[in-house]
């Protein structure tokens, strides 16, 4: 299976420009995991809710967070990223990417029109 990851808003941009290089090797090795392989590991995935999944990181004892959504069953669309620090996922972060799930699907409603 291949699918296709693609991001939206710009904040999965934002994110990765924090990133130690170290970092962004392990990020993009568990990005061509999640476009490649059928079944994830919950290590790598988790389900958050209302169709938001959540790409999880660790690197020398920091947590990282991307948010993400399937679309049509084959895209997969990056949201926003944050270094976790504490033990839940903020309901702040996920909130924000619930806005951003919302007018992801908004714009691609109006531009399939």
């Amino acid at each position: 299976m291949k699918r296709r990851i693609t991001t939206y808003g710009g904040y999965f941009e934002r994110f990765i420009e924090t990133l130690s290089a170290k970092e962004l090797l392990k990020l993009h090795y568990i990005i061509s995991l999640l476009e490649t392989e059928d079944r994830m590991p919950v290590k790598f995935i988790k389900f958050i809710r209302d169709g938001l999944y959540e790409l999880r990181m660790e690197y020398n004892s920091n947590i990282y967070r991307v948010f993400f959504i399937f679309d049509d069953g084959q895209v997969v669309v990056l949201f926003n990223g944050f270094q976790k620090k504490t033990q839940k996922t903020p309901s702040g972060e996920i909130e924000k990417a619930l806005k951003i799930k919302e007018a992801y699907y908004g714009d691609k409603q109006s531009s399939n029109h």
